[in-house]
């Protein structure tokens, strides 16, 4: 549930949020322990006031959906389960998401829930801690393999373990708490075997792999027994050579070589009737059991006709072909299927091969390489060149440049000295340093990023809703327009059984529910992985989609539009007091400030070597500056508004002020029990990217609109420089969320853009909010989409990429739509009164085969788009 941070406004997860209280028998929650602070008055943040939540969330790996009727079944049923509260089924990745509440049901139901629906699991080993496969060399019989799994049933810490003679591998789970991989390396070496760390298995990978493998062999052992009865149905028509025996056997010869291609595709059968008669909710194999299943029944009642004597049916009205040719293209068509779906998931299987396997760390003043798994947090880790940096820290000694645009997308080199974070899977260029590690496993950037992406694919754009209420009915539809039609062709036209049959089986077979299925989460796979290598984080399929939908930009202009780091200009000393003495109090007001302004002046000072004492009272006032005592004397530092409110005369300076603020300063105004002391000029940088991002998004026709706390005058010269016309000035950190409120009453549909913690409730706001990705956390966490590079022209990217990936969306569905709309009247035999042409059902299978292809290779081809 998400509710209001009661001091920042952010929106922010009840259930998740570490920080709360209890105020007039009211609870209360906060997003950090600083708007804990404030609205407690700075008591100390307890930590033992961390709700329990109760929620959870699963990915299950499913196997056996073969269109998106079959996903749709999957989903209704986990709804169904008590205490489930979203489940997501998405057949393009083949994945189940189920949030729930684990007091009332866990993964094992929803495992039981999903077989029970016909469809089958792809089980994941979990434990506390990680999986090693070990290559064991010498392990040469099965009595070996027993030794080594005696070896590694003694070790404290190891969880499961199987040694596998043919592979000459040994699989470990085990607690990194409580042992290491060089532990279990070390034991089976004193068992008198040489063991080495391999990569472990990508359950996911090696189940596609094995789907791809088993439609491959199924398709060739399918297509060898049915051309030769191709072969036999054409020798009918053409005098080809057939050996008499053949002859005088050709309708057992054609039913023994069609029986075993059944089998060959039983999973179409099982997986069909089961979801017809059991579940009550026919899916793509239930037509395909239909179609095939009638063909094969009808020719094997033909068969036992023609040996009894019969002259109902002769040679001509076998089906059998048509059945194993059906079976043969289907699979053919799985397979090229299952091969294109793997390549939309390239992206994020690219980001997993980028981590380390391996750590040059620094241990009782020794350097000692150890497995990735073994690295800790505080670990000084040496990072030699041309070796890629394990996991994210600090660097403490030396400097190099280092290659960051496997991560961040940025092809330059970035340059890397003491105290700039490094992070982890990147490459160290030429220089040599040791940073201390702050970030492992999953909460290393690399680590973060791949979750994203994964919870992006895995979600469901709106546009889908379209697609999955026509797949919802399109199933029972296509039954009824074949029966219908066939029965229509037979009994009021006039045409044979067969002609009624085969009409039958061609609408049943050429209908495709799966293209429409793969039409949105294709496009959407491919959309965010490319967004991912171009350093665009977007977290959801739902921003994917709106984000191409903005027509104003809205930036935050500290930290946003300029580089955050100002520098102090100008110092104007007033009634009697010094340059000197200005710059020393307000350097002491600002040290306990975290304002960007309030650093440059801290840092002006240190830098002309003032020294300044400890306040002894502090307190903020947002948005217009700060009150504090210092040497015993009341100091005010801040803008117009808190002179005003103050009354301190500023009019004589006021021409002073203009000039300043027209130059693009800002203006602080430091006040001494009442007196104006002095102004100090800050200048903030615009970044090198600033105004050719707001140019681009001018060209794109969008509204680009910024938004300041700084005075009318100086935030329109800033607004000048960057060429955007309308802006918002003087407005209070807790006010830019209602500013973008008013935006959108203007049927504007806004994107905001922002850095900060003040930011968050703007980007909450917002229709769309980008955080910078050097920003903080929390904007981190409020945005739908994060700049990793810290780039504004990669706002432009991202909607760009929205609306290529929204432009492929609707091309899938319009060939999806089309392909169905033209091919089942045909199927049905709508041409034959005007053309005499009629659709053959193997003709038909082959276009309901490739159709789904067709929409997987479409969403591919947005891996070529520019943006």
């Amino acid at each position: 549930m998400k509710i209001k941070d009661p001091v920042c406004g952010m929106l922010i997860e009840k259930e998740k949020t570490k920080f709360k209280t209890v105020k007039n028998g009211k609870e209360f929650f906060f997003c950090s322990k600083n708007c804990f602070d404030k609205f407690t008055g700075k008591e100390k943040a307890a930590e033992h006031l961390h709700p329990v939540s109760s929620d959870s969330k699963e990915t299950i790996l499913i196997k056996d959906m073969h269109c998106a009727s079959c996903a749709l079944t999957i989903e209704k049923a986990l709804k169904k389960v008590e205490g489930v509260k979203t489940a997501n089924v998405n057949f393009a990745t083949e994945k189940a998401t189920v949030e729930f509440d684990k007091k009332l049901v866990g993964r094992e139901k929803f495992e039981e829930t999903i077989q029970k629906a016909g469809y089958g699991i792809i089980k994941e080993e979990k434990h506390e801690a990680g999986k090693v496969v070990l290559k064991v060399h010498g392990m040469n019989s099965q009595h070996c393999a027993g030794i080594i799994e005696d070896t590694l049933r003694k070790i404290n810490g190891v969880k499961s373990f199987e040694a596998n003679l043919i592979t000459g591998k040994a699989s470990v789970f085990f607690d990194s708490s409580v042992v290491k991989v060089s532990d279990l390396i070390k034991a089976i070496e004193n068992a008198g075997y040489d063991a080495e760390k391999t990569e472990s298995t990508d359950i996911e990978k090696e189940a596609r792999q094995k789907e791809i493998t088993s439609y491959k062999n199924k398709f060739l052992a399918s297509i060898a027994l049915s051309l030769p009865l191709m072969y036999l149905m054409f020798s009918n028509f053409f005098p080809l050579p057939v050996p008499q025996i053949v002859l005088e056997n050709e309708a057992l010869i054609q039913l023994l070589l069609a029986t075993p291609v059944l089998f060959i595709g039983k999973k179409f059968f099982t997986s069909g009737f089961k979801a017809l008669i059991l579940n009550r909710n026919p899916n793509m194999d239930s037509l395909v059991a239909i179609g095939v299943g009638s063909a094969y029944t009808y020719s094997v009642i033909a068969v036992i006709l023609i040996f009894s004597g019969s002259d109902l049916f002769t040679l001509m009205d076998l089906y059998f072909e048509v059945a194993a040719f059906l079976i043969a293209f289907i699979l053919l068509g799985k397979y090229f299927e299952a091969l294109a779906k793997g390549k939309t998931s390239e992206a994020i299987k690219k980001l997993m091969g980028l981590q380390a396997k391996t750590a040059l760390v620094e241990r009782n003043g020794k350097e000692i390489e150890i497995p990735i798994e073994e690295v800790l947090v505080g670990d000084i880790v040496i990072v030699k060149p041309g070796m890629k940096i394990p996991v994210d820290g600090k660097v403490i000694s030396g400097h190099s440049s280092v290659d960051e645009s496997m991560v961040t997308g940025e092809s330059i080199p970035v340059e890397k000295n003491i105290n700039d974070k490094v992070i982890g899977a990147t490459i160290n260029k030429t220089g040599s340093f040791k940073f201390k590690t702050e970030k492992i496993g999953e909460e290393t950037a690399l680590a973060q990023i791949i979750k994203f992406v994964e919870n992006a694919q895995a979600s469901k754009a709106p546009i889908q809703e379209l697609g999955d209420k026509i797949a919802a009915v399109f199933v029972p539809a296509v039954m009824a327009i074949a029966i219908i039609s066939g029965l229509l062709w037979f009994f009021v036209l006039g045409q044979s059984f067969l002609f009624g049959l085969s009409i039958f089986i061609s609408v049943l077979i050429i209908a495709c529910p799966c293209a429409i299925g793969l039409a949105t989460p294709t496009a959407v796979m491919v959309g965010t992985g490319l967004g991912a290598e171009h350093g665009i984080l977007i977290k959801n399929a739902e921003a994917l989609q709106k984000t191409g939908e903005l027509n104003a930009v809205v930036f935050d202009k500290t930290g946003t539009l300029t580089k955050g780091k100002p520098e102090v200009t100008d110092i104007i000393s007033l009634n009697g007091f010094k340059e000197k003495e200005v710059l020393e109090i307000a350097a002491a007001v600002e040290n306990k400030s975290e304002h960007p302004l309030g650093e440059a002046i801290v840092k002006n000072a240190k830098q002309k070597k003032i020294s300044f004492d400890e306040l002894k009272e502090f307190n903020s006032v947002s948005g217009k500056g700060i009150k504090a005592v210092y040497k015993g004397k009341n100091v005010l530092l801040g803008n117009r508004k808190l002179m005003e409110e103050n009354k301190i005369g500023i009019n004589e300076l006021e021409s002073s002020l203009q000039e300043l603020e027209n130059q693009g300063k800002t203006a602080v105004m430091i006040s001494v029990n009442n007196r104006l002391s002095g102004i100090i000029a800050v200048a903030d940088t615009l970044k090198e990217t600033s105004f050719e991002a707001v140019k681009q998004l001018k060209e794109m026709n969008l509204d680009v609109i910024m938004i300041s706390g700084d005075n009318e005058r100086t935030a329109r010269a800033i607004g000048e420089q960057v060429g955007i016309e309308r802006v918002f000035a003087e407005v209070l950190p807790e006010e830019k969320a209602v500013k973008v409120k008013e935006l959108q009453k203007e049927n504007l549909k806004v994107g905001a853009v922002g850095d900060g913690i003040n930011d968050a409730p703007m980007l909450a706001q917002a229709d769309i909010g980008i955080a910078i990705g050097s920003g903080t956390d929390v904007a981190i966490e409020t945005g739908d989409i994060i700049l990793v590079k810290n780039d504004l022209r990669d706002v432009v990217k991202a909607i760009k990429l929205s609306r290529h990936s929204m432009n492929k969306i609707k091309q899938n569905f319009f060939w999806a739509f089309a392909y169905n709309a033209i091919g089942i009247p045909i199927a049905a035999g709508i041409l034959f009164p005007f053309t005499g042409l009629l659709l053959s059902p193997v003709i038909a299978g082959t276009a309901m085969a490739f159709s789904s292809v067709s929409v997987v290779f479409n969403s591919l081809l947005l891996k070529n788009a520019k943006i």
